[in-house]
């Protein structure tokens, strides 16, 4: 489990003892009823995000792939260069993320690793692309 998602069961727990009323009934099942109430606003919050934030890096990379091979397009040979350059598991990545337009939670099951953990090979993905595109341009 997600450290994210303890931390927030933590708060939770803590906020349920805090309202708890020992005259409505038995404090287990209202701590249980907190903590998973706060763990679906948590997974409903992230998934927000990544609906609003996702897709325009999602367009942007799939018009790249998809793009034409004219002279106005001449990127095309660096970004091809960068992609060749990716490991298989980068590549799957780079699929799912882009072309298949997985969230990060599903790659994170795929791959058997925390949401963060996808965030990360993300970021050292695009890093690795962004230097072979820029070592192609000079």
């Amino acid at each position: 489990m997600n450290i994210h998602y303890r931390q927030t069961g933590r708060v939770a727990l803590w906020q349920a003892w805090k309202r708890f009323d020992a005259e409505k009934g038995d404090f287990t099942p209202f701590a249980f009823r907190s903590i998973r109430g706060a763990m679906l606003d948590e997974m409903k919050k992230e998934s927000r995000f990544e609906e609003r934030f996702m897709p325009a890096e999602d367009e942007k990379l799939t018009n790249l792939i998809g793009g034409d091979e004219s002279e106005e397009y001449g990127w095309m040979d660096g970004l091809r260069q960068a992609v060749d350059q990716l490991t298989d598991d980068e590549k799957k990545l780079l699929q799912w993320l882009f072309i298949d337009r997985c969230t990060q939670a599903e790659c994170a099951k795929r791959l058997g690793i925390s949401v963060p953990g996808v965030k990360k090979r993300r970021e050292r993905l695009l890093k690795k692309m962004r230097e072979v595109m820029e070592e192609g341009s000079l």
